[in-house]
C-alpha cells in the first residue's frame, strides 16, 4: 500500500499545510491558499512610511491598525501666487502657496472608516474628525458597488477613471502644504476594518474566502496580512500564538494548539502496553542548549500611538541564543508579554517529541490533532502521520500548558500629541502708532488673533468699504496674548511712572501668562500692551487666580497715546504686544475715518460668523501731538506761542539728540479762537507763532484765547494740543 503523508509548514503554524492525502482524505486542498513560497507579509516598518511604488503590496486590514497606506492618484502642484505691496518707494513682495490633491489606498478590503489622521508625525485629523490643516477630505471604504471620485473623474475623464472597488482609500483634494514645507507631508492612518478586537481564526477564514474553518483562537486588536496565500498569512499570525491547522477533508480548520480536549488514546496504544500495534513507541528530548533561554515580540501598541513596542520572555535554563519575532499585529503589553511567554513555553515544550504506533481505526486521525497519551503526562500535536501497511504512525510533539492570556507589562509612557480642536477664531482690531523705530508709509491695522488651545494661525479677509467688498489680507500671526479688562485704570500723567494705579485683566484660564518686568526691561521696551486705544507698560503683574492678574508700576499714554488714558472701560480688549504676534494689513487712505471689517478663515470659524470690526483713523499715519504748548505776553499786547513737535520715529532717544523729523516736511495748522468766536487758523513751518495784538483785534478774537496745534504729517495730520491763553 501506498506512504500517504502530510507534513507541517513549520514550528511557527503547527498544521499541516501541504498537499491533499488522496485518498486517505478524498479530495485535494487548493493549492493556491497553501503555496509553498507565499510572499512575506508586511513588516513593522511597512506599515509606518508613505511608498508610491508601483506594485507595491496593499495590505488587508483587521480589527484597528495604524498604516501610512500607498499613493495610487495624485496631481501635480498647484501654484498660487499672492502679491503685497509695502507701501511707496518700497517693493512689492510675491508670495507662495502650493496644495496637492491625491488618493491613498488603505485596505485591499473593506474597512469601516478612519479615526485620526497623523502628518509627518503631528495630528491632521483629531478622534472627533476635525482637521488641524486645510484639505477637502473624502474617505471610499472599499465596497463592490463604490462610485468613482468626482475629482479623479474630472482629471483623468470619464473613460479612465478607476472606482478601486474593494479596495478601501482616502482622497485629498486641495490638501495646503504651507504647514509641511510645501511638500506633500507622509500620513498614517488610524483605520477601523472591524468591530472590536478580532480572532486570529477569523482573520484566516476571512482571507481563504471559505476554504478555512476558524476555530477557537486568540484575539488582536488589529492585523496586516499580506502575501497572496493563506500559508503566509498563518504563518504570520504563528509569529503570535502557536496554532494548530487540521485538514477535516474539506476545509482546513484553524484554532488554538490547546483549543478543545485532546483525543485520548486507549491504555492499549502508544506503547503504555505490548498491546500497541507495533508492540513499540519512541519518546526524545532535545538537550536545553538548543533551546532559546529568551523570546522577544515587537509588535504595534494601540495604547502607545501605535508606536512599536517590545516585550522579553526569558526562564532559566536555557542556553541557546534568544530570539526576537516582529509581527504586523496591534496588541497590549500585557497581552504581548502573555504571548512572548507562550511562545516560549511552546518551544521549551516542543524539546520532547515521540512516534507511536497505532492500528487502523486510527487512519481518520489528522495532522495537528491533539492526542492524550497513556502513561505521558501533558497533550500532544501530531506534527505528522504516516500509513504504511495498515500501520498508522503518528509523530508526536508535546505541547505547552496553558498559560496565562496576558501579563503584567509596563508599555512605557506614550509621546502622544494633545488632540485639541482647532476652534474658532478670536480677532481683536488695532488701530495704534507704529511699533517700529521706523514709521509705515501706507496706513496699518494691527490684527490680533488666538483661539482655544489647538488654534492654528488663518487666513484673512477684509473690507475697507463697510462690507460691500472683501479682499485677501494675508495670515494672522499667532497666536496673541489677548485678555479682557475686568477693572480699568483711572486716568493718569504720562510722563512720570503711576505708582497708584492699577488695572486688571482676565487672560483665557491656563493658556497665557503675564510677568514682572525690571525698569531696565520696561525702558527696552518690555510689557508694552494696548488697553482699548492707549499703550501702556507694566513692570508688575500680580497673578489673582483663575486667569486673573493685577497690572501696577504703569507706564501710561505711550508713543503718543495719552489722549486715550482716561477713556477705558471694563470690557474692552487687553493685548500683550509681540511684534511676533500680530499681523499687519495696509489699509488704503480712502478708508480713513470708516468702519474696517476683518474676517478670519480658519477651518473652525464658520462663514456666517461676524466679522471683527472698528473705526480706523490711520494712527500709524499720524505723529503725535505737539507738547509743551506755551504763550508769552510781549510788549505790544500780543501773544508767542511755541510748542515741542514729537516724531513717529526716534522714541527710544539713544542719543540725547534732536528726534529726526520723520516726515517729508516739518509743517504745523495752527487754530487760534477767540471767547466771543473769530480768531484765525495758519499754518507754519516752525513750532512757534507771533500773535500781534492788532492782528489779534482784527480778528475779533477776546480774550480768554483757545489755541490748538497740529503737526501735519505726510499723509495724516497729529490730534491737537490745546492751551488756554487768558
Amino acid at each position: 500500500m501506498a506512504t500517504l503523508v502530510l507534513t507541517a509548514v513549520g514550528s511557527l503554524v503547527g498544521g499541516p499545510v501541504g498537499g491533499a492525502v488522496g485518498a486517505l482524505l478524498g479530495q485535494a486542498l487548493d493549492s493556491r491558499l497553501l503555496a509553498p513560497k507565499p510572499r512575506q507579509g508586511p513588516r513593522l516598518g511597512d506599515l509606518a512610511v508613505q511608498i508610491s511604488n508601483y506594485g507595491s503590496d496593499i495590505p488587508k486590514l483587521f480589527g484597528t491598525m495604524r498604516v501610512a497606506g500607498t499613493v495610487v492618484w495624485a496631481t501635480d502642484l498647484r501654484e498660487t501666487r499672492a502679491t503685497s505691496g509695502n507701501g511707496k518707494g518700497q517693493p512689492k513682495s510675491v508670495s507662495y502657496t502650493y496644495s496637492a490633491s491625491f488618493a491613498v489606498a488603505l485596505s485591499a478590503r473593506p474597512i469601516l472608516g478612519v479615526r485620526r489622521i497623523w502628518a509627518d508625525g503631528k495630528l491632521l485629523r483629531g478622534a472627533a474628525g476635525d482637521f488641524k490643516s486645510a484639505t477637502a477630505f473624502r474617505l471610499y471604504t472599499g465596497s463592490e458597488d463604490q462610485a468613482p471620485d468626482p475629482l479623479i473623474a474630472a482629471v483623468e475623464g470619464s473613460g479612465g477613471t478607476p472606482a478601486y472597488r474593494g479596495l478601501a482609500y482616502a482622497l485629498f483634494e486641495d490638501f495646503q502644504l504651507a504647514d509641511y514645507g510645501n511638500r506633500i507631508p507622509s500620513l498614517t492612518f488610524e483605520v477601523d476594518a472591524d468591530p472590536g478586537p478580532v480572532a486570529m481564526g477569523e482573520i484566516a477564514a476571512a482571507l481563504a474566502e471559505g476554504a478555512v474553518q476558524a476555530g477557537e483562537t486568540r484575539s488582536v486588536g488589529g492585523y496586516a496580512a499580506s502575501g497572496d496565500s493563506i500559508r503566509a498569512v498563518l504563518e504570520g499570525l504563528g509569529e503570535i500564538a502557536p496554532l494548530a491547522v487540521v485538514d477535516t477533508g474539506s476545509v482546513l480548520s484553524v484554532a488554538s494548539r490547546r483549543a478543545g480536549a485532546p483525543i485520548l488514546l486507549g491504555s492499549d496504544e502508544g506503547g503504555a502496553s505490548n498491546g500497541a500495534v507495533g508492540g513499540r513507541a519512541a519518546w526524545t528530548r532535545k538537550a536545553a542548549g538548543v533551546v532559546p533561554a529568551a523570546t522577544s515580540l515587537l509588535y504595534y501598541d494601540a495604547a502607545r500611538d501605535y508606536q512599536t513596542g517590545l516585550v522579553r520572555a526569558a526562564r532559566g535554563g536555557g542556553a541557546g541564543p534568544g530570539e526576537r519575532r516582529a509581527v504586523p499585529a496591534v496588541l497590549g503589553a500585557d497581552a504581548a508579554k502573555g504571548f512572548a511567554r507562550l511562545r516560549l513555553d511552546s518551544l521549551w515544550a516542543g524539546r520532547e517529541t515521540g512516534a507511536v504506533h497505532l492500528a487502523p481505526r486510527r487512519m481518520a486521525l489528522r495532522p495537528g490533532a491533539v492526542l492524550g497519551v497513556p502513561g505521558r503526562p501533558g497533550r500532544w500535536r501530531i506534527a505528522r502521520l504516516t500509513v504504511e501497511k495498515m500501520v498508522v504512525t503518528a509523530e508526536l510533539e508535546r505541547l505547552a500548558e496553558t498559560g496565562a492570556a496576558t501579563l503584567a507589562a509596563q508599555a512605557g509612557r506614550p509621546v502622544r500629541q494633545p488632540d485639541r480642536p482647532v476652534g474658532r477664531t478670536r480677532l481683536v482690531l488695532l488701530d495704534l502708532p507704529s511699533l517700529q523705530e521706523s514709521p509705515p508709509a501706507r496706513a496699518q491695522l494691527l490684527v490680533a488673533a488666538d483661539g482655544a488651545a489647538g488654534w492654528r494661525p488663518v487666513p484673512l479677509s477684509a473690507s475697507w468699504d463697510g462690507g460691500a467688498s472683501w479682499q485677501a489680507a494675508g495670515a494672522s500671526a499667532g497666536p496673541a496674548t489677548i485678555g479682557t479688562v475686568r477693572v480699568p485704570p483711572a486716568g493718569a500723567g504720562s510722563a512720570l511712572v503711576d505708582a497708584a494705579g492699577s488695572l486688571e485683566v482676565e487672560l483665557p484660564a491656563g493658556e497665557a501668562w503675564l510677568e514682572s518686568r525690571s525698569d531696565d526691561a520696561l525702558a527696552a521696551g518690555a510689557n508694552l500692551a494696548a488697553v482699548g486705544d492707549e499703550l501702556l507698560q507694566f513692570g508688575a503683574a500680580e497673578p489673582l487666580g483663575g486667569g486673573r492678574f493685577r497690572l501696577t508700576r504703569l507706564l501710561r499714554g505711550r508713543r503718543g497715546t495719552e489722549w486715550a488714558v482716561a477713556a477705558h472701560v471694563a470690557g474692552e480688549p487687553f493685548v500683550l504686544l509681540d511684534p511676533a504676534s500680530l499681523a499687519a494689513a495696509e489699509v488704503p487712505l480712502a478708508a480713513l475715518g470708516s468702519q474696517v471689517r476683518v474676517r478670519p478663515h480658519g477651518l473652525g470659524d464658520a462663514d456666517e460668523t461676524p466679522p471683527a470690526q472698528r473705526g480706523f483713523s490711520g494712527e500709524s499715519l499720524r505723529p503725535p501731538s505737539p507738547v509743551h504748548l506755551a504763550a508769552a505776553r510781549q510788549a505790544d499786547g500780543g501773544v508767542r506761542l511755541t510748542w515741542v513737535r514729537r516724531s513717529r520715529t526716534g522714541w527710544l532717544w539713544m542719543s540725547g539728540s534732536d528726534t529726526p523729523l520723520g516726515e517729508e516736511r516739518e509743517a504745523y495748522r495752527l487754530t487760534l479762537t477767540g471767547a466771543g468766536g473769530g480768531g484765525r487758523t495758519v499754518e507754519t513751518a516752525e513750532p512757534a507763532y507771533a500773535y500781534a495784538d492788532a492782528d489779534r483785534a482784527a480778528d475779533g478774537a477776546a480774550f480768554p484765547l483757545t489755541a490748538r496745534v497740529a503737526q501735519l504729517g505726510t499723509a495724516a495730520a497729529s490730534r491737537e494740543a490745546e492751551l488756554i491763553i487768558d
